[in-house]
């Protein structure tokens, strides 16, 4: 029985173990072989969606990202600066020189 049990315990161990693997690529950095932008020097705006609340968005001309907009205490920010479905803010100044935004 004792033998049933460590056997549990390591399998348990080297299953828990593999949830500090991380899977897949960073998704903080910008991977556009084009201009290599790092995300934090994209031009960024607002969209409001549906629900009145705020979400940052950008597009570099290639790709396009979207955030949740969160206070410090981690709640939707809903500050009205626009109506439902809109987006404002300079957010397709990040487009690439070669390929630009056509929209």
């Amino acid at each position: 029985m004792k033998l049933v049990k460590l056997a549990f315990a390591l399998a348990a161990a080297v299953t828990v173990s593999a949830c500090d693997t991380p899977i897949g690529p960073d998704k903080s950095v910008d991977r556009n072989l084009i201009d290599r932008k790092d995300l934090s020097q994209i031009k960024w705006g607002v969209w409001v969606d549906p629900d009145g609340c705020d979400n940052w968005i950008a597009d570099d001309g290639v790709e396009g990202y979207l955030a949740r907009r969160l206070d410090k205490y981690g709640k939707p920010v809903c500050s009205g600066v626009a109506p439902p479905t809109v987006a404002t803010g300079g957010f397709k100044n990040g487009a690439t020189g070669v390929i630009g935004d056509p929209l």
